[in-house]
């Protein structure tokens, strides 16, 4: 059974050393809203509203991730569109931020970097659907160049009217790095019901439900059969995958339950979901969100 079209990734939980210093970037360069904090753990939204994109706990210990080993490769966050992504630009380079990056997917524009603790994160904004090449029934994203610099002029009035990150940004897709691609695909396609949208890049699988480019990027370039962060590290604590349906969320539970994979229950009041790890041991929460959190 096919997931919905609407399906997507609500939100991503990741694990840093210090909150202040998270907070620093999150909310005061990239323009995020805090929703809410309790002890070491925060909780942001694009818009300052519920539902919460992003939720950050720190550990003042957390280790620095290994290098080789399984977990976040990075989190994407989706502009609406080309001039909001040149506002977040121009502002981000202003303040100075670092960039390891600049892409042109031929579905999207990309700019990559970091925060503080090394957590990867994407900023990309869509390039209409009707666009995107396709071949064989399978989208075909490149990695060109892009003219960051022509992007960086777009934004130059951002430092006059920034008044944060733009409102409807969410979290487009997230990208995983896991020790077995072929194990990653009977998990997210098979069990879960996420369609293969390009196989052919090198070392990689992109997947999505409704035809979109992809809602979960993997690949092995950490190498093969490489083990799951520790716990203790810094990174990805879990995701978030909302399907909108009824049904279609019950579906992917029973397929799970009846590959005899281990689920706990999350009783919330307002959404039904369940926590599965995958092949790495990275925590997924399937929810069916029935009103905003």
């Amino acid at each position: 059974m096919a997931l919905p079209a609407a399906t997507g990734i609500a939100n991503v939980h990741l694990q840093v050393r210090d909150l202040a210093r998270s907070l620093t970037f999150y909310q005061d360069a990239l323009g995020i809203q805090v929703l809410r904090t309790e002890g070491q753990t925060a909780w942001l939204s694009a818009n300052g509203e519920s539902p919460y994109l992003l939720q950050i706990s720190a550990l003042s210990n957390a280790l620095p991730r290994p290098p080789r080993t399984s977990g976040l490769f990075h989190v994407a966050l989706r502009l609406p569109d080309r001039p909001a992504l040149a506002r977040l630009f121009y502002r981000l380079t202003a303040l100075g931020v670092p960039f390891q990056g600049f892409a042109d997917h031929a579905v999207s524009e990309a700019l990559y970097l970091a925060d503080p603790d090394g957590n990867g994160l994407e900023l990309y904004r869509d390039l209409p659907r009707a666009t995107w090449p396709f071949a064989n029934g399978q989208v075909q994203m490149t990695t060109e160049a892009l003219n960051a610099d022509r992007l960086l002029r777009e934004g130059t009035h951002a430092l006059e009217t920034w008044q944060g990150i733009d409102a409807r940004t969410d979290i487009g897709h997230i990208h995983l790095q896991v020790g077995d691609l072929e194990r990653a695909e009977r998990f997210y396609v098979d069990l879960i019901g996420l369609e293969v949208m390009q196989r052919s890049y090198p070392g990689a699988l992109f997947i999505a439900a409704g035809g979109y480019h992809h809602h979960l990027g993997l690949n092995i370039w950490a190498g093969r059969n490489v083990p799951p962060a520790p716990a203790n590290a810094v990174g990805l604590r879990h995701f978030s995958i909302a399907i909108p349906d009824a049904d279609a969320w019950h579906a992917v539970l029973n397929r799970i339950q009846a590959a005899g994979r281990t689920i706990r229950q999350l009783v919330k009041p307002d959404q039904d979901s369940f926590v599965v790890q995958d092949g790495d041991n990275i925590e997924v929460r399937l929810i069916h969100q029935r009103v905003p959190l």
